[in-house]
């Protein structure tokens, strides 16, 4: 039984993955290669010794597995695998693979365009079709030969390894049943053996009505160990997801005591810097005519290296207070709050933005945070003296979406992450005034709420940020 994790394509979600495995297991690589715009990795697998082939086997490799994990993602059922060939199965005999989808938050959402958003990975647990059958429901115990396929393809047959006189070549019994198993439907052939010709009477019908109900117990056992299967994935996923949950536990822990630090840091350095500013403005008024101009270069960059200071201070002591404050949904006309911040910028006449006039239920103050800090950076980074932003809303079962885009340079690909941290800016401070803590602002306000941030850009021509507000919450 195993973990495989859901990453997509994009170079920082899988650099940041590899890192992460290789801490523990440096040689930890994804295989093989292929033309998907996703990777499935077996990330854990349980017992790990004698399955080292399978760990880090991408599941997007082979038509099977990759569609039947991507059923189990879309339907957030679990699923089988059509046919295939285990890596750890030195004899290369038919297999299936059993699937379990677990998302974030741990729910399973209601609509297939979040599933596919919130994914996290899937439980898996391998099987030998040979092994299973000798394990379970071997022919020396029962006096029926069984095949089994899967769509026409061999899954399972009593005769593979035999010769012909061992096979009963006018069988007489014989029935063939379809069931559907967890997606997949596994038609079973079975008939009389030899044991059962060679304890054949006058009893017919008796002998038939017993190996009927051999048959329906044949197959009521391999139903309930498939169950026992999925039980097994389910308390699996339940002991990985407890184990987060005491390392979350933890985090939250130190985030509360970093957040009260940066709460107090950021008040107490406010009375130093208005001091410092205050005796730059004096030193300027009164030696205007005495000092050269040199030195007044000097002191203006000092106001302005001050004033970055306080405007930094003053979106940590806002950072630190996302989770301190509830606010209470209410009705907010996205067109009205999105022109309000908009007026409020310190932009040309040449910017100029859309919105739709559509009124949604939110909580007001958070949401207009979010759309300062987007709206600033879209006409703060913007290489020219106009352009257009526009505001797009849409709607599905689980979330507001909320888009913001704009028509400016755009945020590189390898860099949608970092721009989401504490700090960060795209270009120098002192060609572009900001704390760079603008969108890690965003970041923790709407996963504060439980949604999601998602960045949009090729780095070239314009960018787009979705903001996933779930409707739970509003």
């Amino acid at each position: 039984m195993g973990l495989v994790l859901f990453i997509i394509s994009q170079p920082p979600q899988l650099d940041s993955y590899l890192l992460k495995q290789r801490e523990l297991r440096p040689h930890f690589s994804i295989h093989p290669k292929h033309h998907e715009s996703e990777y499935w990795p077996i990330t854990y697998i349980e017992p790990a010794l004698p399955n080292q082939k399978a760990i880090g086997l991408d599941m997007a490799f082979e038509k099977n597995r990759y569609v039947s994990i991507q059923k189990a993602r879309d339907s957030g059922q679990a699923q089988l695998t059509g046919p295939i060939t285990l890596v750890q199965d030195a004899k290369k005999t038919p297999g299936f693979l059993f699937y379990t989808p677990f998302y974030e938050n741990g729910a399973k959402p209601d609509s297939l365009e979040t599933r596919r958003a919130l994914i996290e990975g899937v439980t898996y647990a391998p099987f030998i079709m040979k092994n299973l059958m000798q394990g379970t429901l071997a022919e020396k115990y029962r006096h029926v030969s069984i095949q089994i396929h899967d769509n026409g393809q061999l899954l399972f047959d009593d005769h593979a390894d035999r010769n012909l006189d061992d096979v009963d070549q006018d069988p007489l019994f014989s029935k063939e049943e379809h069931v559907e198993l967890y997606g997949r439907v596994w038609t079973f052939s079975i008939q009389s053996n030899l044991a059962f010709r060679n304890e054949f009477s006058s009893n017919q019908s008796a002998f038939i009505l017993i190996g009927g109900l051999v048959i329906d117990a044949l197959l009521l056992t391999l139903f309930l160990l498939l169950t026992k299967a999925n039980r097994e994935a389910l308390a699996y996923a339940d002991k990985t997801t407890q184990a987060l949950k005491e390392k979350t536990i933890n985090l939250e822990k130190s985030n509360s005591d970093l957040e009260q630090f940066s709460y107090v840091a950021s008040h107490d350095l406010k009375s130093p810097l208005n001091a410092i500013t205050n005796l730059v403005e004096w030193i300027t008024e009164d030696c205007q005519d005495i000092i050269p101009d040199e030195s007044k270069k000097h002191l203006a960059l000092l106001t302005q290296r001050s004033g970055r200071m306080m405007r930094l201070l003053d979106d940590l002591l806002e950072y630190s207070r996302i989770n301190r404050n509830k606010f209470k949904n209410e009705p907010v006309n996205l067109k009205d709050i999105s022109t309000d911040v908009f007026s409020m910028q310190d932009k040309t006449e040449g910017f100029t933005l859309s919105a739709p006039d559509v009124e949604i239920t939110i909580p007001k103050t958070p949401l207009e945070i979010v759309l300062r800090n987007l709206i600033s950076n879209a006409i703060k980074h913007h290489e020219s003296k106009s352009g257009a932003i526009n505001v797009l809303y849409e709607s599905n079962p689980d979330y507001h979406i909320i888009i913001v885009e704009d028509d400016g340079p755009g945020i590189p690909l390898e860099l949608h992450e970092k721009a989401l941290e504490m700090f960060q800016t795209l270009k120098p401070r002192d060609k572009v005034e900001g704390s760079g803590m603008g969108l890690a602002m965003i970041k923790r306000i709407v996963e504060h709420y439980k949604g999601k941030i998602l960045i949009t850009s090729d780095g070239k021509h314009g960018t787009k940020i979705s903001i996933y507000w779930p409707l739970s919450n509003s």
